[in-house]
């Protein structure tokens, strides 16, 4: 049988941006892995400058006599801003790609910093942090992740593992950094010093940035394996609107919800809850960075699970772990015992973070991927903000976290039942 000439030109396109080099001829580079690159990059800034306020927590509140109620009230607002942000840049990426948001919004998380070394009064406070570095963070996790589904059809899980690991690093990186500024000169000329660099490191990355292979002549990694009714395209998929009329959205939000209530309210107070059992400020202090470090191992390693046995068997044995180790730290004493539980919870959370891209392109395909995960991360993220400020009311009740402990057990073995739920969308809704 004669192949055509077109024939023959897409297979030659196909190797030459997919397939590894054989003989002489030496492929393209594919760009996926230069976005993956720079998604990285990205993901360490943002997330390490946001998880450094509590390092300028006690400098700032002490100048001005602001209660740490008070100060930390715009760590809140940040979270909820970011997560507002989430659904909007989520549709932006989706229209006009992640170099004009992630520009923007680095630009905002710079001049949030910059304008954070002029403080002198508590709205600004609030404006400079909870409002603009809210903003500016909130042009990261969404675009980012969804703009690698789109690179990457094989490897999806793995590839944005990888960009999710930036988090984990800068969460372990960062804040020392500005603790070391701190120290060395004052909180403002910190302030200064680290929105310089984040606003150009930010918007030099983002200029690297495109939306899809198409827009370079490349195809996404593996489409040409991909079976025809997997979803490789953005003529693929259902709108917001559509994806808000299946149960699998609503299910998805609720096991989001469920598991960013455990884990940001655990990663604010799992240091006082050391403490509380009479260990020391370091070696509790050690302990939430030991779950940020397996975070990292988890959303790497459960990225490349999910690319061999799929999305949902992949959430099962996060649920698993993360039901197991929230049981665990009822009984946790000890320090030995609550650095189990800091191994087995980091690296089960850092792997649920990878899946929300990936399992949201396995259910709503890839035409508002960007709006869809950003809708959902909104939803988490105010459970989880709203979650931090009611544990530690609880605890002022009880004197005590464990009651709050347990309600996160059940909030995870529920979810666990979620996903065994959990059926894949009618292939026709999705044409």
């Amino acid at each position: 049988m004669k192949i055509s000439k077109r024939y023959q030109r897409e297979s030659a396109l196909d190797k030459q941006t997919i397939l590894p080099a054989t003989g002489n001829k030496k492929p393209r580079l594919f760009y996926g892995y230069i976005i993956v690159l720079i998604g990285f990059a990205t993901m360490l800034i943002m997330h390490g400058l946001l998880y450094s306020f509590g390092v300028f927590l006690k400098p700032v509140s002490a100048e001005f006599g602001w209660t740490r109620a008070m100060t930390s009230g715009a760590y809140s607002m940040s979270l909820f801003v970011l997560g507002l942000f989430y659904i909007i840049t989520g549709r932006l990426n989706d229209r006009f790609g992640p170099r004009i948001v992630t520009t923007a919004c680095g630009f905002l998380l710079g001049l949030g910093y910059l304008l954070m070394s002029q403080v002198n009064a508590l709205w600004q406070l609030y404006l400079f942090w909870g409002l603009l570095v809210g903003i500016g963070i909130g042009g990261g996790w969404v675009p980012m992740i969804s703009t690698v589904a789109r690179w990457f059809v094989k490897r999806r899980g793995m590839m944005t593992g990888i960009v999710a690991a930036g988090v984990g690093l800068g969460t372990i990186t960062v804040p020392p950094v500005a603790s070391w500024l701190i120290s060395s000169y004052d909180w403002r000329t910190s302030f200064l010093v680290i929105g310089i660099t984040a606003l150009a490191l930010l918007i030099l990355a983002a200029q690297f940035l495109k939306r899809d292979p198409s827009a370079i002549g490349q195809l996404p990694y593996g489409k040409n394996e991909a079976n025809k009714d997997n979803l490789t395209s953005d003529a693929t998929g259902l709108s917001l609107r559509e994806a808000s009329h299946t149960k699998q959205f609503w299910m998805l939000c609720t096991l989001l919800l469920f598991t960013y209530i455990s884990k940001l309210t655990i990663m604010v107070h799992i240091v006082p809850h050391a403490t509380d059992l009479g260990i020391s400020p370091m070696l509790s202090a050690s302990i939430l960075a030991t779950i940020g470090g397996l975070s990292i191992v988890g959303r790497i390693g459960i990225g490349g699970i999910s690319d061999r046995v799929g999305g949902k068997s992949t959430l099962i044995i996060c649920f698993i772990l993360l039901s197991a180790t929230l049981f665990w730290l009822q009984l946790a004493k000890e320090v030995w015992m609550l650095y189990l539980f800091a191994i087995t919870f980091g690296f089960s959370t850092g792997g649920l973070a990878t899946l929300e891209s990936p399992v949201i392109a396995e259910f709503f395909g890839l035409k508002a991927h960007g709006a869809i995960l950003g809708v959902i991360t909104f939803v988490a993220c105010t459970g989880g903000a709203i979650s931090s400020l009611m544990a530690g009311h609880i605890f002022d009740i009880t004197g005590s976290y464990y009651s709050i402990f347990w309600i996160f057990a059940v909030l995870a073995i529920t979810s666990l039942i979620l996903v065994s739920l959990l059926k894949p969308t009618r292939k026709e809704n999705l044409r």
